[in-house]
């Protein structure tokens, strides 16, 4: 079933480049990331709870907590700097395509 949520830190192509390389790797389907409005959102095809629970553990690791989650302000100090690095890898894989 497809399912939009909504999801923070994610800011531009090269973020939306690296959620969709992760959630790809991982079997995910249908997937497309919205940046183009606040607040962000990534649609992807859930499968179950177990699905949803690792498509939020995917964005995590890569520093994108979802809206919904509640953190510290040293836990969303740390995703914002996680979501950097992504951003600025998914960046570089960007350009490694065009090439």
């Amino acid at each position: 079933m497809l399912k939009t949520i909504e999801v923070n830190n994610i800011r531009c192509e090269g973020c939306a480049n690296t959620i969709t390389k992760a959630l790809q790797k991982e079997g995910f389907t249908e997937l497309k990331v919205d940046f183009s409005c606040e607040p962000r959102k990534v649609t992807v095809d859930i499968k179950d709870e177990a699905s949803e629970a690792h498509f939020r553990t995917i964005l995590r690791k890569l520093g994108y907590p979802l809206c919904d989650e509640e953190m510290s302000f040293g836990s969303a100090a740390t995703f914002k700097a996680k979501s950097f690095v992504s951003c600025a890898v998914g960046k570089f894989n960007i350009k490694d395509d065009i090439k």
